[in-house]
């Protein structure tokens, strides 16, 4: 390559959700993903590309009961995923929604911990309005050329977050921080790249921009590639999904989830007479499939991951019956024991008489008769606390209408799921079943006019409990928001089931049928 042209390597990496060993905890069975994973690739990349730049974009410190257990129990120790991170050399990182979950402490001792910057533009301390957990960007000089990274937080975090976990925080809007930031960062510090970092995803279809989904604000990469000038990479997350493209000039990346993918882009450069160029911009995803996981990076969580592994297998109670799950569209659509018993869970520690859940994962198993810590957070995977709302009837029929829109009925009568909740992101947990009241979904009727049969215990206002990531509108049930919040229990659900499970040491699994999902055409 000639002096006056220069290619530059960037890995970029997103919501990991603390997957560092290849694990299914569930089953205890090796999985294709993780960092102990991606260590392999990003090693032997670095013998090829020694100047290359590593970037995570967000959501990496929680998600796994590795993580869950260091949190609960450990966090006088260093964090696995930031000690991981560290040995692996990245050159900065992106707060992402998922990194408060645990409370600021977790967060805020991840940032001190880590050998590298954290970027967070529009996260910004309530009080003075500047930067919280570290910088907007930062500057690397590679090969002689001057990179600035920027990093942005979709901004919709307060509706989904426990409010005592952010209460420090101010969230600006994602776009117009980063309007500004990037004029700036092009004023004063005229680079040669300039690569954003955006913990959020695209509204739209990348081709027809085409709306994908409520135009909430919670993804906004459509309108930054339309409205915001001078981007040349855009690496993205959020959303789980794999992408590697070119719109409207800019290369954008977003590489999957879990540590089961990696994107990468090389930036190929020419030197003007008083700069470099960017010539073109190629990218890919990379499986992690093929990779061996590094033995240095599992000796590095080794004790931890041990004493999870012995966490996990503690018997903790017993099932009288069936709590297993075979086919989670079943469970969504005839009441099962484990949602009827979560439920029950519920109003138990919150003192109320309706409640509403979901089915978090559609792998989750169930059940099985000896149940241990590995069980519970195996089907419990959100560290979610509970949040008691005050609800009309009429915010309630709007909520299981919303419930409703879940499912659609195929071309010979059978009951199946609406794409829009599967693409771009499978988002099965948005669908809730209560407790406490009784209705019919009946899937022949239009969107939003589908519950019948609707019936409550009293007159009303309800006091209803559910998750606080519902209570604060997630999964588009905006007819909670800026609802009266009668009382909030700040403990894990994770940790209310096992306690529950604890105290009674036999749970018997058994529904009320308060519910039913019909096709009222399938019989004509």
């Amino acid at each position: 390559m000639a002096l006056n042209e220069v290619s530059i390597t960037i890995l970029e990496t997103s919501d990991i959700h603390g997957h560092i060993m290849p694990l299914h905890y569930a089953a205890n069975k090796e999985t294709p993903n993780g960092l102990a994973r991606i260590s392999s690739y990003i090693k032997d990349m670095r013998n090829l590309e020694p100047d290359l730049l590593l970037i995570d974009n967000g959501d990496c410190i929680q998600g796994t009961p590795l993580t869950y257990h260091y949190a609960k129990f450990r966090d006088h120790l260093p964090n696995p995923v930031i000690s991981v991170m560290n040995h692996l050399q990245y050159d900065c990182a992106v707060i992402g929604n998922h990194e408060f979950n645990y409370g600021m402490s977790i967060v805020s001792r991840a940032v001190s911990q880590s050998f590298f910057p954290w970027l967070s533009a529009n996260i910004l301390h309530s009080g003075t309005k500047e930067s919280y957990f570290g910088y907007p960007y930062t500057v690397k000089e590679v090969k002689g050329v001057k990179i600035v990274i920027v990093g942005i937080t979709t901004h919709y975090i307060p509706n989904w977050e426990n409010p005592s976990h952010i209460k420090e925080l101010a969230f600006e809007d994602a776009l117009s921080s980063l309007k500004r930031w990037v004029q700036f960062i092009h004023e004063t510090e005229q680079p040669d790249v300039l690569i954003v970092s955006y913990h959020g995803g695209f509204e739209c279809d990348l081709e027809t921009g085409e709306p994908t989904e409520q135009q909430t604000g919670e993804n906004q990469g459509c309108r930054i590639l339309k409205e915001v000038a001078g981007i040349d990479l855009l690496l993205t997350g959020h959303q789980h999904r794999t992408l590697s493209t070119c719109v409207n000039d800019t290369f954008i990346i977003q590489p999957g989830f879990n540590g089961q993918e990696i994107g990468k882009a090389v930036i190929h450069l020419k030197k003007g007479t008083n700069s470099w160029r960017v010539e073109k911009i190629e990218g890919e995803i990379v499986s992690m499939a093929n990779q061996r996981p590094d033995k240095e990076v599992l000796d590095i969580v080794y004790f931890q991951e041990l004493e999870t592994q012995k966490w996990l297998d503690q018997p903790i109670g017993y099932i009288d019956g069936d709590m297993t799950i075979q086919n989670p569209l079943n469970v969504r659509t005839h009441e099962h024991p484990m949602i009827e018993w979560i439920n029950r869970v519920q109003m138990k520690a919150s003192g109320v008489s309706i409640s509403a859940t979901s089915l978090l994962s559609n792998v989750s198993e169930g059940l099985p008769s000896k149940v241990t810590m590995r069980e519970i957070v195996s089907n419990y995977i959100y560290p979610n606390t509970l949040t008691v709302l005050e609800l009309s009837e009429a915010d309630i029929k709007k909520a299981l209408e919303q419930s409703a829109s879940y499912f659609k009925v195929d071309e010979e009568g059978q009951i199946g799921v609406n794409p829009e909740f599967v693409l771009p992101k499978p988002q099965h947990y948005n669908y809730d079943m209560w407790e406490g009241i009784s209705y019919t979904i009946d899937v022949a009727k239009p969107i939003g006019e589908r519950v019948i049969e609707l019936e409550f215990p009293d007159e009303g206002p309800h006091h209803v409990v559910m998750n606080n990531y519902r209570a604060g509108g997630g999964g588009n049930f905006t007819m909670f928001k800026d609802k009266p919040v009668v009382k909030e229990i700040l403990i894990d659900m994770a940790e209310l089931l096992a306690e529950d499970l604890l105290e009674k040491q036999t749970i018997k699994a058994e529904v009320n049928n308060n519910f039913k999902v019909i096709n009222s055409n399938a019989h004509r």
